[in-house]
């Protein structure tokens, strides 16, 4: 339930992994509207994949224990010691509407720590801080973590991961739109065109090492003992 088979490497493998070779921006291109609209300055970059990292992360480990205690099977299983049997009860049809909440529950509680704490920050980001709510890679990330059915531990590496990885992305592109400012691009990809360029480059570098799989498990019991045949002997 917490580690599963996991061990230390496997879950190195598994951050970088989620960070680099299968970055959720992209690899799958999740979270793209935010990417492009706030991307323009380094600063308002940071602060936005920051945000999205907090979120990514901890809405993550909620909709996990959602997932365990809640939505899915005999998650109810625990009410037996109050006396009820739910048994017979399969929640799984509300996991979408619960995870959605989950997430903007806490967009708001980090809308309103920003504006607390950095004004100009949340004065930079504008509306794209709540629509962080129906960010695609944010659900993504959750849902992803559940159809692999990741133990706690992994869970939690993986969501983190690939809060760094949209980070990572979206900080790249802003520092190179920076640079692109003072450069004498062709009038026809100025603004958004050259920006689709770069992201279409950046992709093709992150995917350069798909195919490589490093969050693997090795499961022993899957396969069947080797025996190893006696050396025949040969006939003088």
């Amino acid at each position: 339930m917490w580690m599963g088979p996991y061990q230390g490497m496997n879950l190195l493998g598994l951050a970088i992994q989620s960070i680099f070779i299968q970055n959720i921006l992209l690899f799958n291109f999740l979270g793209m509207c935010s990417y492009l609209a706030c991307s323009t300055r380094l600063k308002t970059a940071n602060g936005l994949g920051m945000a999205v990292f907090v979120v990514i992360t901890f809405s993550g480990v909620l909709n996990w224990f959602v997932r365990q205690f809640i939505t899915g099977k005999t998650a109810l299983s625990w009410l037996s010691v109050f006396g009820i049997d739910a048994s017979g009860i399969h929640l799984g049809f509300l996991e979408f509407l619960i995870y959605i909440s989950v997430i903007a529950a806490f967009v708001q509680v980090l809308e309103i720590i920003i504006d607390k704490f950095s004004p100009t920050l949340y004065r930079s980001l504008g509306m794209f801080l709540p629509l962080i709510t129906v960010n695609c890679a944010i659900l993504g990330a959750s849902l992803f973590a559940t159809v692999r059915d990741y133990p706690f531990v992994p869970n939690l590496v993986y969501v983190a991961a690939t809060g760094i990885g949209w980070w990572l992305a979206i900080a790249l592109i802003a520092a190179i739109r920076e640079k692109l400012t003072y450069s004498k691009v062709v009038p026809g990809l100025q603004g958004m065109g050259i920006t689709f360029v770069m992201t279409g480059l950046m992709a093709l570098a992150f995917m350069g090492f798909t195919g490589i799989a490093l969050d693997k498990v090795a499961d022993i019991d899957a396969y069947p003992e080797i025996v190893i045949p006696e050396p025949i002997e040969q006939a003088p």
